[in-house]
């Protein structure tokens, strides 16, 4: 069974983070510069949440804010299922089928040490039955 570990030795730990007092728009322009989805909000150092782009449509665009003076605090999601390296990919499906997320932060006690999105977890579970696929094709054909 894959586990969060396999997603993260695969991708990287490597985590985009932003001061809660960031300007929304300056966090979406990080976001666009390295092409994601979601970035790690901290404060002195330390994980708060997450902004997502969901977050963006509906906490600020329709909610008729402004970008420019709207801080990452006041619309990033809090509260989010933390996870461990040790989580299957399975219980990560279901955590965010279920709350209806994207995003999940990967702790090791208590220390961030990844983010996983859906699309990670798609991408693995293509991996193994890809995998599975090779292994039948040659336990056929010995």
């Amino acid at each position: 069974m894959k586990k969060v570990s396999d997603i993260l030795d695969r991708k990287g730990v490597s985590v985009i983070t932003i001061d809660a007092d960031t300007t929304v728009l300056d966090a979406l322009r990080l976001m666009d510069d390295k092409n994601i989805g979601s970035v790690v909000v901290t404060e002195d150092g330390e994980y708060l949440g997450l902004l997502t782009e969901r977050d963006y449509a509906r906490k600020v665009i329709l909610q008729g804010k402004s970008s420019q003076d709207t801080m990452v605090r006041e619309i990033m999601s809090t509260g989010l299922p933390r996870i461990v390296p040790e989580s299957s990919v399975e219980t990560c499906m279901h955590i965010m089928s279920e709350t209806n997320i994207r995003y999940l932060p990967v702790f090791t006690a208590d220390h961030l040490c990844g983010i996983i999105s859906i699309n990670d977890l798609v991408t693995e579970t293509i991996i193994t039955h890809l995998e599975t696929i090779e292994h039948l094709k040659s336990y056929i054909q010995s």
